[in-house]
């Protein structure tokens, strides 16, 4: 069925309306379901640009009556505007995506700093068309279509998009393009059909139509025609013959490969095309010529310092284990996309199954983009979900020492891992069936599918062949392994599930062995649960619980629940509903009786208030702290024999716990070496030094990991760009390779100015200003 036409007036009771009042009134119809719409102009500027619309319900505006200046101005993809008569200046200004067709004339400034989108019109255009146009890679770039001939002073500093110039009955017919084309073009390119009387040879040349070109020129003929209602003219203006291409030159086409310093710029280009005084030099006689006390050398008051790699990227900060995010980002940058796959084997056995599925991303929490309203941080889980499968890496010969790690948990495994990977023997002990800990037996398939868990175990038991699984530990053997081993590592996590000692705690079905049970098809509740702890482990239950056939869910806290992120709304996708503060009082055949008299009825409950470890078998020189054992900064116990880790000794993340096994297994590593051990010191850059403008706002999804390695900022490590090479005004700062590889960039000081272009325009934040070194 055809979408109603929504018609607007421009006028109420025949006395104009502001073009603001008309915006608005068009915005609200959007907001209210509008799609086509008839708006009857009286001189207002803007009509249809800014319409927040979808592609997939796009909006079309059908232009009558007097059209005003800017007609789409901003416009977004799914907007379409169709102009039934002649328009005044600047239509499409700074257009992003909206189609505007003109059947009738336009005036100057067509298309002015256009991005996106097309413009077709009817007639002929004025003045300064396709001017301080642009193109971003990853969309379409913007297009102008003219039947007649263009104004003078066209496509000024085009840079970007393409313009066609059909020549059919033109205002000069003599000179299709008019006077003093493409002045300053950097980008882009235009066909035309019909006489030009030159353009700028500085910036543009002319050269043949190759087939492709052909093709899309020709195939764009037909579509532009027929929106134009012109399609009876598409034969005359489809002979290749009649056409010509000129497109901008490339820097090097234009100056050759020869760097220039901004005053040779000025001095030669700048003043030489524009005149003494440049764009104002009509305006005013002052001399505008670079001070000549500029100061240089030791005479600066501040100097330009390159300090690359220096301080830690946010991500990597932010990341228990210290994986050095940006620099995987870089890998993939450069191509190297297994590389920076396998990057992360060095930091993590479970690359995948805790960075690209269960981990709540603490390096995108951390991301640069995430200061920036409206930016999304660089989406880890497009490269983490690779991580399965990269092959076990290669192992050093052993050095004769062993270190015994009791526990086969993700912290377990993680010093296991890393002290093989330097070169000590490790030998797991474990009290499960098998290796993986809460990740195999308790964590939901649908957190993580089963095949990248089983992935990530095999991989680590190919490094880690000595594990032995159902060894129950008490006292003795423990004392054992000490004697046995040169450390001992506790990595035994919280396995005793808690529950509070109300009245009825005995009908409880503890959360961890829920999960447990459910995990091997050994599950049985009832149709009513309610969960008592609203954390994201409760949120887990809540969610298997409905595929176990609960219909009825409940999560209760004394506090607003902790839960977040995709397990909250997991939870909340099955129906579950949350509810606080709630004091049990007591756990009944009816369900859970509240203090405040309340009873929520429940066929079975499930407690989910964290679990403790199990500690019974640890001598009385290891210091506890309610439950947990103490240990210092490198994680040592107060036996300098046996270090702890993970959940035995603080509740966090599996990525905590993952973090202490590769700092753990450092620390054993400096010891075994004669080394003081000694942790990673470097400060986190500051957010304020990174520049993101040079990277799309609008970038809220990423389509794979070589797009979001093209939107990472490389904080504190040098993109390579060139970027402050090219904005220096003195051509002070060179790149240096290194003998040993690499590469450096110096600054020349007989040449800074110490003006801080280099500063202010790093997008990694390296160039820093700082006080020069005293003079002796």
């Amino acid at each position: 069925m055809a979408k109603k036409i929504e018609r607007i007036q421009g006028h109420d009771d025949g006395v104009r309306v502001e073009s603001r009042i008309l915006e608005e009134r068009i915005q609200a119809a959007v907001r209210n379901g509008a799609r086509k719409m008839e708006i009857e102009a009286m001189g207002q500027h803007g009509i249809g640009g800014r319409l927040w619309v979808s592609k997939e319900e796009p909006v079309s505006i059908t232009i009558t009556g007097s059209a005003g200046q800017r007609i789409g101005s901003k416009g977004f993809p799914g907007t379409s505007i169709e102009v039934m008569g002649p328009i005044s200046d600047d239509v499409g200004w700074l257009n992003a995506g909206a189609e505007i067709v003109v059947h009738g004339n336009a005036s100057n400034g067509a298309c002015n700093a256009m991005a996106q989108g097309k413009v077709m019109v009817a007639g002929n255009i004025g003045a300064r068309g396709m001017t301080m146009t642009k193109t971003n890679p990853r969309f379409d770039p913007p297009e102008l279509w003219v039947l007649g001939s263009v104004g003078d002073y066209f496509a000024e500093f085009m840079a970007g998009g393409t313009a066609v110039i059909c020549g059919h009955e033109p205002q000069n017919a003599e000179n299709i393009l008019g006077y003093r084309p493409c002045v300053g073009m950097v980008g882009g390119r235009i066909f035309v059909r019909g006489p030009i009387d030159g353009f700028s040879q500085a910036d543009a040349l002319m050269e043949p139509i190759d087939d492709a070109s052909w093709e899309w020129l020709s195939a764009g003929l037909a579509t532009y025609l027929k929106k134009i209602k012109r399609s009876r003219l598409l034969k005359r203006l489809t002979k290749r013959e009649d056409w010509q291409l000129i497109r901008a030159k490339t820097p090097f086409e234009k100056k050759g490969k020869t760097r220039r310093s901004m005053a040779d710029f000025r001095s030669k280009v700048w003043d030489a095309e524009l005149g003494q005084g440049g764009l104002i030099g009509d305006l005013t006689s002052l001399d505008r010529s670079p001070i000549p006390l500029i100061a240089h050398g030791d005479l600066r008051r501040s100097v330009p310092v390159w300090e690359n790699r220096k301080y830690m990227a946010p991500c990597q900060s932010n990341c228990p284990t210290g994986m050095p995010v940006q620099k995987r980002w870089q890998l993939v940058r450069d191509g190297l996309m297994d590389e920076a796959v396998d990057l992360a084997l060095a930091y993590t056995p479970f690359p995948a199954t805790v960075c690209g599925y269960l981990c709540p991303n603490l390096c995108m929490e951390g991301c640069t983009r995430s200061t920036q309203q409206g930016m999304a941080p660089v989406d880890i889980t497009k490269l983490g979900r690779e991580g399965h499968k990269s092959a076990a890496p290669e192992l050093p010969p052993l050095s004769g020492k062993r270190v015994a790690v009791i526990g086969g948990g993700p912290a377990g495994i993680s010093v296991a891992w890393q002290i093989r990977m330097k070169g000590h023997e490790a030998v797991v002990f474990d009290m499960a069936e098998t290796l993986g800990g809460k990740i195999t037996s308790s964590i939901p398939n649908s957190r993580v599918p089963k095949e990248v868990v089983q992935a990530e175990v095999d991989r680590a038991a190919k490094v880690l062949p000595h594990v032995h699984l159902q060894q129950e530990l008490k006292a003795p053997e423990f004392e054992e392994l000490k004697d046995e081993y040169d450390y001992v590592v506790l990595a035994v996590g919280a396995q005793k599930p808690r529950v509070i000692p109300v009245p009825g705690h005995e009908r409880i079905y503890p959360a961890l062995t829920f999960l447990k049970d459910a995990k091997k098809n050994q599950a049985k509740i009832g149709k009513r649960v309610v969960i008592i702890g609203a954390g994201n482990v409760g949120c887990d239950v809540a969610t298997v619980a409905a595929a176990e056939g609960a219909t009825d869910i409940t999560l209760i806290d004394i506090q607003e629940p902790a839960s977040f992120g995709k397990e909250r709304k997991e939870a909340e996708a099955v129906g579950a509903r949350f509810k606080w503060p709630c004091f049990t009082k007591e756990v009944t055949e009816e369900g859970v009786l509240l203090q405040s008299g309340e009873l929520l009825e429940a066929d079975t409950v499930i407690m989910s208030i964290g679990d403790a470890p199990d500690i019974d078998f640890l001598p009385d020189n290891i210091a506890l702290d309610r439950g947990h054992v103490v240990v210092n900064d490198d994680f040592q116990t107060t036996d300098s024999q046996v270090f702890a880790i993970g959940d035995i000794v603080r509740p966090g993340l599996l990525t905590h716990a993952i973090g202490h096994g590769r700092r753990t297994a450092e620390v054993i590593d400096d010891l075994f070496n004669n080394r003081r051990p000694k942790s990673d010191t470097s400060d986190m850059i500051d957010y304020t030094r990174m520049t993101l403008e040079y990277f799309d706002p609008r970038v809220i999804e990423f389509s794979d990991a070589n797009h979001c390695g093209s939107e990472c900022s490389s904080c504190g490590s040098c993109r390579d760009c060139y970027i402050c090479d090219s904005l220096c005004p003195q051509s002070a700062i060179s790149r240096k390779e290194l003998p040993e590889g690499g590469f450096e960039r110096v600054v020349d000081p007989e040449k800074c100015i110490a003006c801080g272009f280099c500063a202010n325009s790093c997008p990694c934040g390296i160039w820093d200003m700082k006080d020069p070194a005293p003079l002796a």
